[in-house]
This record gives C-alpha cells, sequence and structure tokens, in this order.
C-alpha cells in the first residue's frame, strides 16, 4: 500500500559492462540479467560482427547493435526490456563509437535518451570533439542515460602533459 504524501518515482534498473568480447559471455550475461531484472544492458567492446547474429538475442529484450566498424573489437550494444516503446536514433557519428536510443515517456513523462558508448584509448582529439558536441546538442533536450567505457584516464594525462609543455 502506497504511503500518503509520498510519490512513487519511476526507476529503471541498468548494468553496464565492457565485455572485451562477447563471444563465450553471453549465458553468464543472461544469466545475471534474468536473476537480477534489469530494464537495461549496455554492454562495450563486444567484438561483434553479423556472424553473431543468431547467439545475441535475449528473450524479453530488444537488441539494439552498433558492431565495430570493420576491425577486430570495439562495437556497443544495449538490450532494453520489451515492454518499453524505444527507437534507435542516428549516431553522432561515424568515427565515433556510440549507440543512441531514444525511449519514449510513460504517462506523460518525457522521452528518455539512452545511450552506450566506447572511447578507445588511442582517440584523438578530433573525434572526442565530435561527441563532446552531439553531448551538448542532446543534454539540452532530453534527459538522459550514458553508460560505456571512456578510458578518460589516459586522455586526462595526456592533456595534462600537453599543458605542462606549453607553460
Amino acid at each position: 500500500m502506497p504511503v500518503l504524501g509520498v510519490k512513487s518515482k519511476a526507476q529503471l534498473k541498468c548494468i553496464y559492462t565492457n565485455a572485451r568480447s562477447m563471444g563465450n559471455k553471453q549465458e553468464e550475461l543472461e544469466a545475471i540479467v534474468q536473476q537480477d531484472s534489469y530494464d537495461l544492458v549496455a554492454i562495450t567492446e563486444t567484438w561483434w560482427d553479423d556472424s553473431h547474429d543468431w547467439s545475441a538475442a535475449m528473450d524479453g529484450y530488444k537488441l539494439f547493435r552498433g558492431d565495430g566498424q570493420g576491425r577486430r573489437g570495439g562495437g556497443a550494444a544495449l538490450y532494453v526490456r520489451e515492454c518499453f516503446d524505444c527507437i534507435e536514433l542516428n549516431n553522432c557519428g561515424d568515427k565515433v563509437e556510440c549507440l543512441w536510443v531514444r525511449m519514449r515517456g510513460r504517462a506523460h513523462k518525457a522521452d528518455i535518451l539512452l545511450g552506450v558508448c566506447y572511447r578507445p584509448p588511442n582517440q584523438d582529439e578530433e573525434v572526442d570533439e565530435v561527441f563532446y558536441k552531439w553531448m551538448a546538442e542532446v543534454s539540452q533536450l532530453l534527459a538522459f542515460v550514458l553508460m560505456g567505457d571512456f578510458n578518460l584516464a589516459g586522455r586526462l594525462l595526456e592533456i595534462q602533459h600537453s599543458r605542462e609543455e606549453t607553460v
């Protein structure tokens, strides 16, 4: 029974992992997801390609995929519980490994933008700028959930080092 005067809040139960290849991890992922009833499952570095179509599906979930771009590694995936109304959006550019999905809000609530991103450790500043521009745009428009591996520790050290050289 709800407590009077207390609003219940809608919540999304999310899990994220950098899989570093989903090749032999699908069954383990499914067991974890089913046990804890996640609404969203975000994965980076799936290392999937067209040969994985048969093994990637998960009962009760819609799968959105952004496979690596013609190279070994990379890739992003988002499983969304089937009860949510979602559409995949164009990503923020061919160079940025991101997958974006718009989830329609329920009961007159705003839509939510769901993002899964993988930033390789060696990504250059130009690609970072494309990503930052995209984030600035979407953060003005929608509520959003962003999950991913941004490999920023090395990038922050690189920025700090370049600043020290210019001083």
